[in-house]
């Protein structure tokens, strides 16, 4: 995939953030993209100012969550544009909360986003890119979260956990058939994620406004909000995915700050193999 002028690309929460500073990197690199996202109107924005710029851009609007719509949007790319060389699946929401919070309609929404839409995109996806043969790519954003887990937000945590397993465990299966898999785990990016529920389908039961106020007037949903707010540029996001999949790139990171936070996770992993070291296991 070192060349990706004239190859094609789908990509998921492509209206806003992340997602649209990819569409927009790729599309200057001359790759056909078809942009998806539940927000119709916001779609047809950003494939409206894409296409000022010469790109050759379309939009198909779906709910991730749902199978038959993810279906029917692989349909429509096939249609519009014959083949699909590269999947990014970045649609995501940043629902849940801290343990004693938790509602089973919160749950399901996260990790249908977040995780379930994901693997069903690499189910519809995946053969339609093996198929022709020309190699391709699948790039799944997860988050720095899914690599160190802390209180708060912890179905988010579990669902961006679950996006690195899976594309950890893809690298290597899919390799043989020609296609690059990298997972992207940014930090705090400009985005509209504190707002997610603006998006939430009606088949899930919606938070009570008493709760809803109650999370936004929380400290760590401020200090998210602050840092989400002065975020690094989506479209600065964009370029380092499309560098990573011309180079293979198994992990895309947007910055350093949480380093030492990955450092401190491995080291207590190896204190934990280090405190039964030596010792003979009966079998």
């Amino acid at each position: 995939m070192k060349d990706l002028a004239g190859r094609t690309a789908f990509v998921t929460g492509a209206a806003s953030g992340i997602g649209l500073g990819i569409a927009g990197a790729l599309a200057q690199a001359g790759v056909k993209v078809m942009l998806c996202d539940i927000e119709e109107a916001a779609l047809a924005k950003a494939v409206e100012a894409l296409k000022r710029t010469n790109a050759d851009v379309d939009g198909v609007k779906a709910d991730v969550s749902l199978k038959s719509e993810l279906n029917a949007a692989a349909d429509a790319t096939i249609a519009r544009y014959g083949k699909v060389h590269i999947l990014v699946n970045n649609a995501g929401v940043g629902g849940g909360g801290p343990y004693g919070t938790w509602t089973d309609s919160g749950w399901d929404w996260t990790l249908g986003v977040n995780l379930i839409a994901v693997i069903r995109g690499i189910e519809i996806f995946g053969p339609l890119i093996e198929r022709h043969r020309e190699g391709g790519h699948i790039v799944s954003t997860a988050s720095i979260a899914g690599l160190v887990s802390s209180g708060g937000a912890i179905p988010y945590n579990v669902s961006k956990y679950g996006v690195v397993a899976l594309s950890e465990g893809l690298r290597g299966d899919l390799a043989g058939r020609g296609i690059g898999v990298s997972v992207l785990c940014p930090g705090f990016i400009r985005t509209q994620i504190v707002n997610s529920v603006r998006n939430l389908p009606e088949r899930f039961d919606r938070p009570s406004e008493a709760g809803l106020a109650a999370m936004r007037s929380s400290d760590l949903f401020k200090f998210i909000q602050d840092r989400v707010s002065h975020g690094i540029d989506p479209s600065y996001v964009g370029e380092l995915v499309r560098e990573g999949i011309e180079n293979d790139w198994p992990y895309i990171f947007t910055d350093v700050e949480f380093e030492p936070l990955i450092e401190a996770r491995f080291a207590a992993i190896k204190q934990g193999f280090d405190r039964i070291r030596g010792r003979e296991p009966r079998r």
